[in-house]
């Protein structure tokens, strides 16, 4: 597993936790930094580590051809002195060196890939720290406005007058309802007055009619008893 492997799921761990008990960003923001200071410095432990590997490698690699260039020349020495026998584990022992000599060698080119890769994730995880910073500056200068915004709230009392505000609108409804309603009365009252006004209107002229009627009747009978 590489480091920023390790690393995510590290931080993914602290990370939830802090959330879970419902921590401010910024602390978990600072949490996550911790983290990733402490994996740099274990990644920086790492590549020093594959670094010396690197190095002991190396110098058994080399060490391994020097042995083997030696016992060539004790082969050929042990073969000039008349010593076949000498010459054979000589060489033998040649070889082996030689063949010690190409296995560290072919360890060596993967140990120096295996170094890269953690140089490269060591920038990486530098690069990634560096932006944490940042993102932490500005989550910070974030968090106050939200703050300042929230108490500017509290002070002017916009947070509680909302409720306030809605029920007054509500009262206003109900009272422009009451005084249409009231209209609408008086538009009635005033249709029943005016049916009372044609009504009384009637009667007035047949108590007028009936009125001449009598008193053409009482001067016509007036007229006759004179006679």
């Amino acid at each position: 597993m590489s480091i920023l492997d390790r690393l995510s799921r590290l931080l993914r761990a602290n990370v939830n936790d802090l959330i879970s008990k419902a921590e401010d960003p910024g602390k978990i923001i600072e949490q996550a930094l911790r983290d990733m200071r402490a994996a740099y410095a274990e990644a920086r432990s790492e590549v020093a580590d594959a670094m010396s590997q690197n190095a002991k490698l190396e110098r058994e690699a080399n060490t391994n051809r020097r042995m083997a260039s030696e016992y060539e020349k004790k082969a050929e020495e042990a073969l000039r002195g008349g010593s076949e026998d000498l010459a054979r584990e000589a060489l033998r022992r040649s070889q082996n060196a030689k063949d010690l000599a190409v296995g560290f060698e072919e360890q060596l080119q993967v140990q120096s890939g295996t170094v890269e890769q953690l140089k490269t994730q060591l920038r990486a995880l530098e690069a990634k720290i560096d932006e944490m910073e940042s993102k932490k500056s500005l989550l910070a200068a974030r968090q106050k406005t939200a703050q300042a915004g929230a108490t500017l709230d509290r002070v002017s009392g916009f947070d509680k007058a909302g409720g306030a505000m809605d029920a007054f609108e509500e009262m206003e409804q109900k009272v422009s309802g009451m005084e249409d309603r009231n209209r609408a009365m008086q538009d009635l009252r005033k249709e029943n007055d005016f049916d009372a006004q044609l009504k009384d209107l009637g009667r007035t002229q047949a108590l007028d009619d009936a009125m001449a009627a009598l008193k053409a009747k009482v001067q016509g009978g007036g007229g006759s008893s004179g006679s």
